[in-house]
């Protein structure tokens, strides 16, 4: 099976395993236990689908689907350690995972994206010769950063009349929490539309494609854009943070692990940036807004009745969870881990 239709096939079957496994939680285990537990696992995901090229040397002799089961216990393994930390570091200890760990856990998603991918793992890409070693570290590293970051801009004071509220747990940042969240994922959404452009124009200037010069100016570029799209959405448009999220950033993010990564960036492999980009840009944005709308009409079916919209924003985690904490990461083991076995056959590499 070749492209785009390998793709295809692909993403339509684990679109039906993750409704699947979606329908075995009620919302409130899915809203707290569920985000929680994967947003732990994401960012090692990252780190061995990114930084160890999904074939670190400790796999790289055995064949699918070994290789990819495997990789997949390690990512558990590591996501466990680092979610029982993370829960009684930042969440207390608290049973079900209070809504600061949840955002927590999500955001550390980003930074992961942030150093992995704007960075290249640089430093530790650079100093530390192995690609396991540097990954840990970088793993370790990003957690750190996450926690002074958090910190700093995230405050749930307005939360303090829940009863899983302790003001002991609560970061008190600059910002409000959810807000702060919705800007941290709206900034990312630019990550990827730097990768549907090939990184162009940076790759007109040699110097900016050093690291970390290339990690400094993406950042800025992000940071920048996020800004005003955030600004446009909530602020002069009105939106429910949470609504604008799910009207853009997510269904964008969703729909660009669609063409980079099950479509192997092959519906416009003809053309040069930035046609290219602007043509994949499109068609992630088309594509990840049809699987929302599919998704939203079949949430009540596979969960039941959500509310959508403020104060809970029920039907937005939910949509927001369902697409990036459980669709996208099964995408990324499937597409990477297992190289789409047994839809294609795989060797030792």
């Amino acid at each position: 099976m070749k492209q785009p239709a390998l793709g295809i096939v692909a993403t339509v079957l684990i679109v039906a395993v993750s409704l699947g496994v979606i329908s075995l939680f009620d919302f409130p285990t899915f809203g707290s236990w569920v985000i929680f537990v994967m947003a732990a696992i994401i960012p090692m995901e990252i780190v061995i689908g990114v930084t160890w090229g999904a074939n670190p040397g400790f796999v790289s002799s055995h064949s699918q689907p070994l290789k990819g089961i495997l990789l997949v216990l390690v990512n558990i393994a590591v996501g466990v350690v680092v979610g029982g930390i993370c829960h009684v570091v930042v969440g207390g200890g608290i049973a079900p995972p209070t809504p600061i760990l949840v955002l927590f856990g999500i955001v550390s998603v980003v930074v992961m994206f942030w150093m992995a991918i704007m960075f290249g793992g640089w430093p530790f890409t650079s100093l530390i010769k192995s690609p396991v070693g540097a990954g840990l570290a970088m793993l370790a590293a990003v957690y750190i950063i996450n926690y002074l970051l958090f910190r700093l801009f995230f405050d749930f004071s307005f939360m303090a009349g829940a009863p899983w509220y302790r003001a002991s747990l609560d970061p008190h940042g600059m910002f409000n929490g959810v807000n702060a969240q919705v800007f941290y994922v709206t900034a990312l959404t630019f990550l990827f539309v730097m990768l549907h452009f090939d990184l162009w124009p940076f790759t007109l200037a040699p110097a900016v494609m050093k690291q970390p010069a290339l990690g400094i100016v993406w950042t800025l570029l992000a940071l920048v854009l996020g800004a005003v799209a955030y600004y446009i959405g909530v602020n002069t448009m009105g939106m429910d943070p949470m609504i604008f999220l799910i009207s853009g950033p997510i269904p964008f993010i969703f729909g660009t692990i669609v063409v980079l990564n099950m479509l192997h960036n092959s519906l416009f492999a003809r053309f040069t940036q930035p046609v290219k980009g602007v043509l994949n840009c499109v068609a992630a944005l088309v594509i990840g807004v049809l699987l929302a709308k599919m998704y939203g009409a079949l949430a009540s079916t596979v969960t039941g009745v959500l509310k959508p919209g403020p104060p809970t924003n029920d039907f937005e985690i939910w949509l927001a969870t369902a697409l990036l904490g459980i669709t996208f990461p099964f995408l990324i083991f499937f597409a990477e881990f297992f190289k789409m076995w047994p839809l294609r056959k795989s060797k030792p590499e």
